[in-house]
């Protein structure tokens, strides 16, 4: 398999764009060698300029959960172009797919729609402040909301992957107000919350997704919303990956969880830029025009970006693969047990829906910290193995893995030949 042009564009890249890509994680920093680049994507393919097929189980990072080029949803885009591509005004489609969005999500009576999961967050963050009165947050190691200074501690994935443990340009005051709890730790929150009383939201990952595949245990979620009720304080709930990645709506209510405030992105928009935030009513109505929470964005409801989400889900509506997706996953986890027992490889494997995540260590994954005891030179070698076989996979330990609703039985049965031979290349048989 020759990644030659890759290589060359690698070269070129550096010229001119800041490491020769435009986000951390495509630079391959924690697996080694040069990044791929992408030419074009159909169903669950995706090709790189060298000509090279691989199964896509990074879907852009979630987005393209129906696949790539959906017919459906890019007859929509195509209808949309026609039209114009912006416009600085209002349009139907925004009305249609706040709609779709709220119906989805019990709690949700408004949405404003921005154009990045990072947008929507500290826009949340600043409604959450606005409403409260209170200054401070509490976040979770390992779970990533954005890089926006007040969030960028203890962030999981990007910053893992590099070995940074925050980043420089962010002063100590951007983040003086901002408290760190452990995942799947209630007493580590209630500790926070004894020593300051001026916190105004507490924000996490229903699932985290940026330190892998992270699940809340038993009663976690539950318990933290009835502290945060308990002391005023709201709960925003980041479904920026997991909405309608397990369900046609979001992690909370599986977990029976309400928040006070949820952020969005990814499947949304199909592909396109888009985010969005959204609560009850009371909360709402102090963003402006309608209160004194100021924000705004030129791009925020892009026409182009709303054909594309209304169409993806209703696509997803109509399919209703989330069953479809369970059944996948699980074969997939069965495949990495399997083989890494064959080969006697210490393996965890975390799933949630459509989102899946191996780690290399003996120990159970549940927070950042145990995730942090997988191997990640054994990732590298697994991925660069499965690359080579004709799967595409992120290029970090910390990233979770995809699927699609295209995912066939033959791409499947690709993938577990391609685990078994990446597995035997770990455990140093090849």
């Amino acid at each position: 398999m020759s990644y030659k042009n890759s290589e060359k564009l690698y070269k070129k890249g550096q010229k001119h764009l800041v490491g020769a890509v435009n986000s951390p994680v495509r630079a391959f920093a924690s697996v080694g060698g040069n990044p791929l680049f992408i030419e074009s994507a159909k169903g669950t393919k995706i090709t790189d300029v060298d000509g090279n097929k691989y199964i896509d189980l990074v879907l852009s990072y979630g987005p393209m959960i129906l696949g790539h080029r959906n017919k459906k949803v890019e007859k929509a885009i195509k209808k949309a172009l026609k039209n114009g591509y912006t416009f600085g005004a209002s349009t139907k489609n925004e009305i249609k797919l706040a709609k779709i969005v709220c119906d989805a999500f019990p709690g949700m009576d408004k949405v404003r729609f921005v154009s990045s999961g990072t947008e929507a967050v500290l826009s949340a963050l600043r409604l959450a402040r606005a409403y409260t009165g209170k200054d401070k947050i509490i976040k979770f190691s390992g779970c990533y909301h954005g890089h926006s200074d007040a969030l960028l501690v203890a962030a999981g994935s990007g910053l893992a992957t590099l070995s940074i443990p925050g980043s420089k340009g962010v002063p100590k005051g951007a983040v003086k107000n901002t408290l760190i709890a452990e995942y799947n730790n209630l007493e580590s929150v209630k500790k926070h919350i004894e020593n300051h009383k001026d916190i105004a939201a507490i924000i996490i990952e229903p699932v985290g997704g940026n330190m892998g595949v992270v699940i809340p245990q038993d009663g976690f979620l539950n318990e933290l919303k009835e502290l945060a009720k308990a002391n005023d304080i709201l709960l925003i709930a980041d479904e920026v990956m997991t909405g309608f990645r397990s369900k046609f709506g979001g992690a909370q209510e599986l977990f029976n969880v309400e928040a006070d405030i949820t952020c969005l992105g990814k499947v949304i928009g199909g592909g396109f830029p888009v985010g969005a935030y959204g609560a009850r009513n009371e909360i709402m109505e102090m963003v402006a025009p309608l209160g004194g929470m100021y924000q705004a964005g030129t791009l925020s409801g892009n026409p182009i970006a709303m054909a594309s989400g209304i169409a993806t889900l209703l696509e997803l509506k109509e399919q209703n693969p989330y069953g479809k997706f369970n059944e996948i996953g699980e074969e997939i986890e069965n495949y990495l047990l399997k083989s890494a027992k064959k080969y006697n490889v210490d393996l965890v494997v975390n799933r949630y829906g459509s989102m899946i995540n191996p780690f290399f260590t003996s120990k159970k994954v549940t927070d950042f910290k145990s995730a942090q005891t997988s191997d990640t030179s054994k990732f590298g070698v697994f991925f660069w193995e499965m690359i080579r076989n004709g799967v595409f996979l992120p290029p970090s330990q910390f990233e979770a893995w995809f699927l699609s609703s295209e995912l066939s039985d033959k791409d499947l049965e690709k993938i577990e030949k391609a685990i078994d031979k990446a597995m035997c290349s770990v455990s140093g048989n090849l």
